[in-house]
């Protein structure tokens, strides 16, 4: 378990949004491989389970070591829905959250 870390992003989440009736902010959690900072498992607050879970699998498998303007490309190509910007601002959160973690270390 040493191995990884589990590192959580947030941003605001847009009126209008069937999650917003429950979370004020749009959270994004990932469990990060440490060294390299590759995601091995990714979940967030969008409402239904079919968004979380496609978020989820579009993360899976990359780094955020250098940045994540790749994920973010990634997430305005394959993602449509109401979140897109909410998304974007909760992954470079976490890109800021893990480096602020690897400072530490």
């Amino acid at each position: 378990m040493a191995e990884t870390m589990f590192v959580a992003g947030h941003s605001r989440l847009p009126a209008g949004m069937a999650a917003k009736n429950v979370y004020d902010t749009l959270t994004i959690t990932v469990e990060l491989e440490r060294k390299y900072g590759v995601i091995l498992e990714a979940s967030c607050t969008l409402a239904t389970e079919h968004g979380r879970d496609y978020i989820g699998r579009l993360l899976r498998g990359h780094s955020i070591q250098h940045g994540v303007d790749h994920l973010v490309e990634e997430v305005k190509h394959h993602y449509y829905g109401k979140a897109t910007n909410a998304i974007v601002a909760a992954l470079a959160d976490l890109h800021y959250q893990f480096q602020q973690i690897k400072l530490k270390s």
